[in-house]
């Protein structure tokens, strides 16, 4: 298993950390491609998810199983045994999120079955990714002292420089980022949604919706965080969009505000732009 492309990201919660999680896979070029080939609605099958380099059984389920819903978008259940050898593995690799979890369920009144959010010091994620099997699947995690590691490495660095080394893979920019160990998953998670998006895209600029270089079979263009990501940490395909190298770096000289409900950019001028492509915000 040599390549992997970005599944999703999913925050810590109970079920995951006892029995599994539910996949969507909205926008997700390649895992697209596999699930059409792979599992049709309705199916179940086995897959082997890899974690720390040891494979677990689990079963995977296109739960949109009832033609007469016509639903649009499938959705997906991995399940694994309850509390068996992944769930203790997960909890492991989450001691912090699940302690805490476990703790208010320890404590709560009998029957209150509310949904425990995580406060945002002890957020947590697994990431998964595909590989070139279609039953086999790669699991990373990202503790809550990962993401406090990679916080304060990038402090005070420009937002345009650390896009450019999630963008273009440029070792040499910041190597204090690349060399720790713990943050290269937050990096690679970071390209790796861009990479996705880039292919839904087919390498379009969201806002002129122009392929740069096109002509030269050459296609150029970058992934840009809506919400900078120096400060914000949020590296979900919704802070996202795929924009051409020149508004990219008008984005940037300019920084204008992004209007979320009319999906556009407000410059300083006055001058307002919307997006001309959009299939994920």
């Amino acid at each position: 298993m040599t390549y992997e492309n970005y599944v999703y990201k999913k925050e810590v919660d109970w079920s995951l950390l006892t029995e599994g999680l539910t996949l969507p896979f909205d926008n997700q070029v390649v895992f697209g491609q596999i699930l059409g080939r792979f599992l049709q609605r309705g199916e179940s099958k086995d897959i082997s998810l890899y974690l720390g380099g040891k494979a677990y059984n689990a079963k995977i389920t296109n739960v949109n199983f009832n033609p007469r819903f016509n639903r649009k978008k499938d959705t997906l259940q991995i399940r694994y045994s309850k509390n068996g050898d992944l769930a203790k593995a997960l909890q492991r690799h989450f001691f912090r999120s699940y302690n805490f979890i476990k703790s208010i369920r320890e404590t709560r009144v009998a029957g209150n079955k509310k949904m425990i959010r995580l406060p945002e010091e002890y957020k947590e994620f697994l990431i998964i990714y595909t590989t070139e099997f279609d039953d086999s699947f790669v699991l990373e995690t990202i503790a809550a002292d990962d993401m406090t590691l990679f916080k304060n490495t990038i402090i005070g660095k420009q937002e345009r420089l650390i896009e450019s080394v999630f963008n273009y893979d440029i070792e040499d920019l910041s190597a204090d980022i690349l060399e720790k160990e713990r943050t290269i998953k937050i990096r690679k998670l970071n390209k790796k949604i861009g990479d996705n998006l880039k292919l839904l895209y087919d390498f379009h600029c969201q806002i002129c919706g122009v392929a740069i270089g096109e002509e030269y079979n050459s296609y150029v263009v970058e992934s840009h965080h809506i919400d900078y990501f120096v400060t914000s940490l949020n590296n979900d395909s919704i802070n996202q969009m795929i924009v051409c190298p020149n508004h990219h770096s008008i984005i940037h000289d300019t920084n204008p505000v992004f209007d979320r409900r009319q999906l556009q950019f407000i410059y300083k001028n006055g001058l307002k732009q919307r997006l001309v492509l959009n299939k994920h915000l």
